[in-house]
C-alpha cells in the first residue's frame, strides 16, 4: 500500500490503474484486503462526518438534485426506444449520443435565453437574493412539445431578436 500511496503521490501511478491491478480476481492478495479495510474506515469516517450534521446532508442532497433533474431532462428529450442504445454499431451510437448532446445544448441555450429575458423584463435582478439565483437552472422542459405539430410563422420576428 505504501508503494502503491508513494507511486501516485509522484505521478508515477493513478489510482485507476493501481485498482486494476488489486480487482475481485486477487481479493485473496494482502494487499486488496487492506485496501478493502482502508476503504471501510474511509466510509466509516464519511459518515461520522455526514450523519450528525446538516451542512453536508445538504450539500449532497444539493448535487444529487442537480443529477436527477439533468438525467430526468435527458430522459425526456431521448425519448426514442426508451432512451437505450439498440444496436452495437458504434457509429449509430456516436450518431445517437452526438445528438442528445445538440439537443441538450439547444435546450440549456433557449431555457437561458428565456431566463435572462424573464429577468431581465420584470425587473427581477434585484430581488433575487443568493437563494434564488442559486436555484436558477436551464433544466426545464415543461414548454417543450416533442411529439406533436410546429408552426413556424416567418414573417413573425422571433423571440430571440432584441426589439
Amino acid at each position: 500500500m505504501v508503494k502503491a500511496t508513494v507511486g501516485m503521490r509522484y505521478g508515477y501511478a493513478t489510482a485507476e490503474a493501481i485498482l486494476r491491478r488489486y480487482n475481485s480476481d486477487n481479493s485473496t492478495h494482502p494487499t486488496y484486503k487492506a485496501l478493502v479495510e482502508l476503504g471501510k474506515a474511509e466510509k466509516t469516517i464519511f459518515l461520522c462526518n455526514y450523519l450528525p450534521y446538516l451542512e453536508p446532508k445538504q450539500e449532497v442532497q444539493s448535487g444529487l438534485n442537480v443529477i436527477e433533474n439533468w438525467n430526468g431532462t435527458n430522459d425526456f428529450i431521448f425519448y426514442g426506444r426508451r432512451g437505450r442504445f439498440e444496436t452495437n454499431n458504434p457509429q449509430d451510437m456516436e450518431i445517437s449520443m452526438l445528438s442528445l448532446h445538440l439537443l441538450q445544448n439547444c435546450l440549456i441555450l433557449i431555457n437561458t435565453l428565456l431566463l435572462e429575458r424573464t429577468i431581465e423584463e420584470r425587473n427581477m435582478l434585484e430581488k433575487l437574493n443568493p437563494e434564488d439565483t442559486r436555484a436558477l437552472t436551464p433544466l426545464f422542459y415543461g414548454h417543450v412539445n416533442p411529439y406533436g405539430l410546429f408552426e413556424l410563422d416567418l414573417d413573425k420576428a422571433s423571440f430571440l431578436e432584441v426589439a
